[in-house]
């Protein structure tokens, strides 16, 4: 839906609410009261779903696959709708290359809890994800009442609301998310229940999203077209995908206790484009090579969480 209105983030821009009215070009204010109910309704879902299971004794492997693999898409997915009510915005130094690096932060950030119980067979959930939900409920809600134009008020000292989005993202990551996981996995090693037994085995999980990050970031330096501004939804949704599929293997492996591949092979398409681009060979085809790349990580993605599920229902049924 707000793919609909708001395909390249620039809805919500000051040059596009010079009004608010019928003719003016930012997204309907019932949208982002759709936004917020949707967002609340799957957050209350998400967080009922284990305790309906186990009190009706119906919990599974196969159920938990499915609600932390879809938590690993929906982070992107989340984050994506939440920019469309800020938008890109030079007068607030927004740009597209913000938003990728806020992406980045909220899907490292989900990333960190995976690897922790990968080394120490515990997930943490730490308050941060729950405080999320509700804060991006109540921005889509307010945003339905007083329409974007809200957003564009500066606060006291000149900064505005999208700068403390920003440092509560990067904070959040930096002194709450990564200090309690090494805290654990330390604690883990004290006591002698890590799971690992040496240290690049408790690293190797972090392989492939590293070298997945620095591939797109690299793409984005080199890019000849400047994908990332002119078409930042999508390369964003490819973001997203790319990473979930990366995650959803470790989280595979960590609910089978069996070691973490050390590298993806969808890694191998996207080190093949960026040398393309830097070599010169498709300058002038790079939206297409985008379009390209963006079907193959989301169709694979798909055809993997088909082929785990069928695995997993077939060895239920066979047992």
């Amino acid at each position: 839906m707000l793919s609909y209105f708001d395909w390249d983030y620039t809805a919500s821009g000051a040059n596009s609410i010079v009004f608010s009215g019928p003719g003016s070009n930012h997204a309907p204010n019932w949208v982002w009261g759709v936004s917020g109910l949707a967002t609340f309704s799957a957050y209350a879902l998400d967080s009922i779903d284990g305790k309906h299971a186990r009190r009706t004794q119906s919990s599974s492997p196969l159920g938990e696959l499915f609600d932390h693999g879809l938590d690993s898409w929906a982070t992107s997915l989340f984050s994506l709708s939440l920019f469309s009510v800020f938008g890109i915005s030079p007068e607030r130094a927004v740009s597209a290359y913000t938003l990728y690096t806020v992406l980045c932060m909220v899907l490292l950030t989900f990333l960190l809890s995976h690897w922790e119980k990968y080394n120490t067979g515990v997930l943490f959930l730490p308050w941060g994800y729950d405080i999320s939900q509700v804060t991006l409920t109540a921005v889509y809600l307010l945003t339905a009442v007083v329409g974007v134009e809200a957003w564009y008020r500066p606060l006291p000292f000149g900064y505005f609301f999208t700068d403390i989005l920003i440092a509560m993202v990067i904070g959040c990551s930096a002194f709450l998310s990564l200090p309690q996981a090494l805290y654990n996995i330390y604690q883990a090693h004290k006591n002698g229940t890590l799971q690992r037994d040496s240290l690049y085995e408790g690293l190797l999980p972090l392989l492939s999203p590293g070298l997945l990050f620095a591939l797109l970031t690299a793409w984005v330096m080199v890019s000849p077209d400047d994908v990332l501004s002119k078409h930042p939804r999508l390369f964003l949704w490819m973001t997203g995908v790319a990473f979930s599929n990366v995650t959803c293997r470790l989280i595979v492996c960590q609910m089978t206790n069996t070691r973490s591949e050390a590298f993806h092979w969808l890694l191998l398409p996207l080190a093949v484009v960026i040398a393309g681009l830097s070599a010169g060979l498709w300058v002038q085809r790079e939206f297409a090579v985008l379009v390209g790349y963006s079907v193959l990580v989301t169709v694979a993605h798909v055809h993997y969480g088909v082929c785990v599920v069928s695995r997993v229902c077939g060895l239920c049924f066979t047992q």
